[in-house]
């Protein structure tokens, strides 16, 4: 039995609460909270842009700590999942990682790529798992595609299209706060040079332009460049939408025998071929904390096997931040930057 200890108790330590209800051979066994409240368990006063309201929890059950170094003392865990803010992921993981813990830290990574390294770097020391929480490929349009493109069951991928744009959210004001999240080029747009990342692999360079907002890009078009002989990768990411439609994502894959397209709201996933017909798979039920669990069980049994789980590897994470930075320097440059 993998055992968990949660930092963090806002919205995304809410969903991963939930999220580890229904996880086979792992149990959340632990948490910490500088919040006296919500170590009582009245987490009522949780919001987030998904899934039910936080509640008053059951905490008889569970061992609640009020510093990180309490949770790091107790020889009971064995991963420690941080759902804190992005700010505090490097201190909190290397910590963690010295302590003898595995650790799942969710996205982003980290706020700065060197600070990204010093993670990579304590886990090789440490001889444990920095998994990264990027939960976009465990929902079922986008996990459908990871697994067509990568099966190569229509041929090789040649283009793609992804978009994810959404409204200045109401419930996070931090989410503009380049010094907390890196802002919407960073925190939202992350999403999607992860899945870019490991859908198409890294490129070589990137081109962008976007909508500068003080210190941070409100808006972003990317342009990924892979050379001659790699696929056409464009994404649009941002929050400029007004608030009667507050979220959109999606994107059109190009692959040799179909095209896979999907727009949240608009167009259900759909896989179109070249005699004209299409396809509409079945995809569950598609509620989002079944993402998480998806997710958080692939984590438990990366623990169990001792084995990296590819969604959620830290370097693929760390290069992901990298990208974003890169793109965010194009707009300011209005020049191709290299990967680095």
């Amino acid at each position: 039995m993998v055992k968990i200890g949660l930092v963090g108790v806002g919205f995304m330590g809410w969903i991963h609460y939930l999220a580890a209800q229904k996880l086979t051979g792992a149990s959340l066994v632990a948490f910490a909270s500088r919040d006296a409240t919500k170590r009582a368990g009245d987490w009522r006063g949780i919001r987030g842009n998904f899934g039910p309201p936080g509640e008053q929890i059951d905490v008889a059950g569970l061992k609640t700590f009020a510093t990180l170094e309490e949770l790091l003392a107790d020889p009971e865990i064995d991963l420690v999942d941080c759902c804190n803010p992005t700010g505090a992921h490097p201190e909190t993981a290397i910590a963690a990682l010295r302590a003898g813990k595995h650790v799942l830290v969710e996205k982003a990574i980290a706020l700065d790529v060197a600070d990204a390294d010093r993670m990579l770097d304590a886990a090789k020391q440490a001889g444990k798992l920095l998994m990264v929480a990027h939960v976009l490929p465990y929902f079922p349009e986008f996990r459908f595609a990871v697994e067509t493109v990568q099966s190569g069951k229509y041929g090789k991928l040649i283009a793609a299209n992804f978009k994810r744009v959404i409204s200045q959210p109401d419930w996070s004001a931090a989410h503009a706060d380049a010094a907390a999240t890196g802002g919407p080029s960073v925190d939202l747009h992350i999403h999607d040079t992860h899945f870019i990342g490991l859908l198409c692999g890294v490129p070589k360079a990137v081109f962008a332009t976007g909508i500068p907002n003080g210190p941070i890009i409100s808006h972003v078009n990317t342009t990924y460049i892979y050379g001659d002989h790699g696929p056409s990768v464009a994404c649009s990411s941002g929050a400029l939408a007004m608030k009667a439609r507050e979220f959109v994502h999606g994107y059109e894959i190009y692959l040799e025998r179909a095209t896979l397209t999907f727009e949240s709201g608009v167009q259900p996933l759909t896989v179109l071929h070249a005699d004209g017909s299409r396809d509409v798979p079945a995809l569950g039920d598609g509620d989002p904390v079944g993402a998480f669990t998806a997710e958080l069980q692939a984590a438990v049994d990366g623990v169990r096997t001792g084995q990296m789980p590819p969604l959620l590897s830290g370097q693929l994470a760390r290069d992901a931040l990298s990208l974003c930075h890169l793109e965010n320097q194009a707009v300011r440059t209005g020049q191709i930057v290299p990967f680095a």
